[in-house]
């Protein structure tokens, strides 16, 4: 670049830079206000069971024939004393100034799992309620209030007592049970000579269905079936590892004895089986022949015949009469 050329250059650059400078600034974005906070809501107090029965007189006057009346007037060891109604639904101050269904708690609406939570702030840890978390009503979602009406309206109250409405109330759920009664060798429930509680926990229990237990942790049937309870010197292995059920159908059967197979030498096959285990004499007691047991062989299709003592013996291993 020769000398002129680079001092025309040097004389624009000068002469441009006012101009650049008197150029007005770009408006500035204005700015959006911050929106005004919100109003906190206001805390929900405790109000008390009579303000509550001012409105909901019916429920008031259901809830002082129940059990649940004791919270009003027993001990205060949960903090509810004289609030049993916001013990369930929570602090009513806000749900009294607007009577909107919104501002209090409705258990009856929550998910089955709120619900429960709801009820074991009372009712946890108690002998009735122990295995209620791990239990299958819990798992499948049916609720405390499922199968109790917690205001005691309806004719059965809080908990239904008489045989009749227990086994009905169990029937609205397991219909399949219910039809298993129908056949000809059965407990009596449809009689209602025995109830479904009889034998099952419905609150939870860490037994298989619900089962309750007897005598600590062996099978709730000795409760009633104490004959058939040890302990034994010589004990039947499906008995106290598996259960009555391992022979026997627990609500209905069209086998005698409620057996899980029509001959009682077919429910021993079950176990016993064609078994290549050589005793001290060299004989095999399987059910095949040459073995001891040959069931081509009428004398020896009846298994109680000799092995009288099915459940447990003191006197014979092998549970000889």
């Amino acid at each position: 670049m020769n000398r002129r050329a680079y001092a025309a250059f040097i004389f624009l650059f000068v002469a441009l830079m006012p101009c650049a400078a008197q150029q007005p600034a770009p408006a500035a974005t204005p700015k959006t206000a911050p929106a005004a906070p919100k109003p906190l809501a206001k805390a929900a107090t405790y109000v008390g069971s009579e303000t509550c029965g001012m409105c909901h007189e019916d429920i008031g006057k259901a809830i002082t024939k129940s059990p649940h009346e004791a919270v009003d007037n027993g001990d205060d060891k949960h903090g509810f004393r004289g609030k049993v109604c916001e013990g369930c639904h929570g602090p009513g101050s806000n749900h009294v100034e607007s009577l909107s269904a919104v501002d209090i708690r409705n258990p009856a609406k929550l998910p089955p799992a709120e619900t429960d939570r709801t009820c074991l702030t009372c009712h946890r840890n108690q002998p009735t309620t122990s295995g209620r978390l791990e239990a299958s009503h819990a798992h499948n979602a049916i609720a405390c209030t499922s199968c109790h009406s917690i205001h005691a309206h309806g004719p059965n109250g809080l908990v239904v007592r008489k045989p009749v409405e227990i086994n009905t109330l169990c029937e609205t759920c397991h219909v399949e049970v219910k039809a298993s009664f129908a056949e000809p060798f059965k407990h009596r429930v449809p009689e209602n000579a025995m109830t479904c509680v009889d034998c099952h926990n419905p609150h939870g229990t860490f037994k298989p269905g619900l089962m309750r237990m007897a005598n600590a942790n062996e099978p709730g049937c000795f409760n009633c079936h104490s004959d058939k309870r040890g302990p034994f010197t010589f004990e039947h292995a499906p008995v106290r590892e598996e259960g009555c059920q391992s022979c026997h159908m627990p609500h209905g059967s069209a086998n005698a004895k409620m057996l899980i197979r029509q001959e009682v030498r077919l429910v021993c096959l079950e176990c016993h089986a064609n078994l290549p285990v050589p005793n001290t004499t060299g004989i095999v007691t399987g059910v095949v022949p040459p073995a001891f047991h040959d069931l081509t062989s009428p004398r020896y299709r009846n298994c109680t015949i000799c092995h009288q003592k099915i459940h447990g013996s003191h006197i014979d291993r092998n549970l000889l009469r």
